[in-house]
């Protein structure tokens, strides 16, 4: 997306997504037409509710329910899925506040004029938010 002169995005950094979404309805009631939530992972994946809903008692992977990894069924190849459960965010072993969990993995975009990139910013600090 390229911004229009005298447009910019503002990126917020969220500890969860509930806060995230909270932040974003604001946004969008505030007048903010272009407001995306996303998760932000270092496997570039996406949580897939289906395969992963522990919930409906359909959690086939530990690494699906903690990493948000969609794609990690017991389907996918046992390597990727091997390595992924060493990951001290999924076995709960390793560094101290490794991982996702508590940390700021979810993002909201918000594209806003100039003039109004105050008011955006006074909304996402308000819910937690972090530019």
């Amino acid at each position: 997306m390229q911004l229009s002169p005298g447009e910019r995005s503002l990126l917020a950094y969220f500890p969860s997504d509930n806060a995230a979404e909270a932040a974003a309805k604001e946004l969008k009631k505030a007048g903010y037409d272009t407001v995306q939530v996303d998760r932000v992972s270092r496997y570039g994946e996406t949580h897939d509710a289906e395969i992963n809903n522990a919930l409906m008692g359909r959690a086939e992977t530990i690494t699906g329910l903690t990493l948000y990894s969609a794609g990690t069924d017991n389907l996918v190849d046992n390597d990727k899925r091997v390595l992924l459960g060493a990951d001290p965010s999924v076995s709960g072993y390793g560094d101290r506040n490794y991982g996702i969990a508590g940390g700021r993995s979810f993002l909201v975009t918000v594209v806003t004029s100039d003039d109004m990139a105050d008011r955006a910013e006074e909304i996402i600090k308000k819910n937690g938010g972090t530019i």
